[in-house]
């Protein structure tokens, strides 16, 4: 059960997108939350949720990469006694595949594809720490996806690089 309120507002803003189709207005409440945390001064728990939803509802996959950036950069100063309380039952090791999944399709979209495989495989290294629940089959659901996207893309040449 979640018990930290700025986390239940990110939560309602990704009910507003995903489950209403709001986007505009899940990214004015989201930019509302980010100026209320500090923005890159805020906890870093709040700081990767929160970038880890606004990412989803940007319209160009330039700032969709850089709120993605941010919530990978946060989840490496959370600890999993300040996930525990804020009631979040996902430890932090569970946060990384789905954090490199959107990576690897931001770079995918962009064309980045050496970087897309890599962040693919750091999802991929990382799955295990997801159940085999809702969440953790949409997560491996998404990476089959990705990784067939990136499959019938052009493999890069071996030769030198100039």
């Amino acid at each position: 059960m979640i018990t930290d309120p700025t986390i239940t507002r990110i939560g309602e803003g990704v009910a507003l997108h995903h489950h209403q189709g709001q986007r505009e207005a899940a990214r004015d409440l989201f930019a509302q939350i980010w100026d209320d945390i500090g923005g890159e001064q805020g906890d870093p728990l709040h700081i990767c949720v929160l970038a880890h939803a606004m990412a989803d509802v940007q319209d160009d996959v330039n700032q969709e990469l850089i709120w993605d950036l941010r919530a990978l950069a946060a989840a490496d100063l959370i600890t999993d006694e300040r996930v525990a309380q804020a009631g979040v039952t996902l430890s932090v090791a569970g946060l990384y595949p789905s954090l490199h999944l959107n990576l690897s399709e931001c770079y995918r979209k962009l064309g980045d594809l050496g970087r897309a495989r890599d962040h693919l495989q750091q999802a991929e290294a990382t799955i295990g720490a997801l159940g085999d629940d809702e969440y953790g089959q949409l997560i491996k659901s998404g990476l089959e996806r990705v990784a067939e996207q990136l499959r019938s893309e052009p493999q890069p040449e071996n030769g030198p690089q100039h």
